[in-house]
């Protein structure tokens, strides 16, 4: 039997720590790499036209339907960027991040796509290259992206960013755990942006503006706390950035609801992640065993899923 010639991409989830929304209007943000969540795609030697196989569709590629617009284009893009042809290939994606959830899951799809692709035709991937190809794809699915999703799925350090420079990799030497809950509701990632957008070009603008430059004040006093180790201040600073982005309405009740949750089971601080309306939200305890409590409670109101990461420093109870 002829073995069918294979190649693999992979990438994992991300985490919006700090930043959300302001990042897009020139404010610093933090990302953290979220490896326990993942995707892997899979090109292998077809006969026939691209043919994709996901959770969302299973068929030949051109007949993909328009949700779907934004892994085409990480295709297209990826190939024309290699000049060859789709003919003769089929493409697998196996994913554990959940979707619309504010982890990057588009990001993370156009990363592993990519490197796929570019592993199938033995070709040499730089990061300038990926990003500026996963870009593309990220264009279609939120409109104006800010890069910070492409290079937190493909890279495996904590990002500080500012849009337009280059991103600033620091280590999380942070003695806490991180507590991220699903609240089950699709996030609305395109229509935040949108609606943060209206909003700076309304009739009372300098309320929003000001939120806007408070979200990127807090970011860049979170970097700080956490090349302090000191958790405690971190949670503070969580805390005052989800009555920001409360105020900036791309809160939710379910989110409110855990991250209320999380407060009253003893988390340093919690806060909505990524863009808001639905997704994720994030949690900080001190140890293992708090961190456990707070897991517990924001199930009780309502998480479908929960995680637990280790940020840094030793393992405790």
């Amino acid at each position: 039997m002829i073995k069918t010639r294979c190649s693999t991409g992979k990438s994992h989830g991300k985490i919006i720590l700090m930043g959300e929304h302001a990042v897009v209007h020139g404010e610093p943000s933090i990302a953290l790499p979220f490896p326990a969540v993942e995707m892997t795609a899979t090109v292998c030697e077809a006969e026939g036209p691209l043919t994709i196989d996901c959770s969302y569709y299973n068929g030949i590629a051109a007949e993909m339907p328009e949700i779907l617009e934004s892994m085409r284009t990480a295709i297209q893009s990826a190939l024309a960027e290699l000049q060859v042809s789709d003919e003769n290939l089929a493409i697998s994606l196996a994913s554990t991040i959940p979707a619309e959830r504010g982890m990057g899951s588009s990001a993370a799809v156009s990363v592993a796509l990519t490197r796929a692709l570019f592993a199938y035709f033995d070709k040499q991937l730089d990061q300038a290259t990926l990003l500026r190809l996963v870009n593309i794809s990220e264009k279609v699915a939120h409109g104006n992206p800010s890069g910070l999703d492409a290079a937190t799925a493909s890279g495996e350090a904590p990002l500080f960013y500012i849009k337009g420079q280059p991103f600033e990799a620091f280590p999380l030497n942070l003695k806490a755990y991180m507590i991220v809950g699903d609240t089950g509701v699709t996030g609305q990632t395109k229509e935040a942006v949108a609606s943060i957008a209206m909003k700076l070009n309304g009739a009372n603008p300098q309320p929003y503006r000001d939120a806007i430059t408070r979200l990127g004040g807090l970011a860049q006093t979170a970097k700080s706390a956490i090349e302090a180790n000191d958790p405690q201040q971190l949670g503070q600073l969580m805390n005052q950035a989800h009555e920001v982005l409360s105020f900036l309405e791309v809160s939710s009740p379910d989110l409110d609801r855990l991250v209320s949750a999380a407060l009253s089971a003893g988390a340093l601080g919690a806060k909505l992640t990524g863009g808001g309306r639905g997704g994720c939200m994030i949690a900080l305890a001190s140890t293992r065993s708090e961190a456990e409590k707070v897991e517990e409670a924001i199930r009780q109101a309502g998480a479908i899923r929960t995680w637990i990461y280790q940020m840094g420093g030793n393992e405790d109870a």
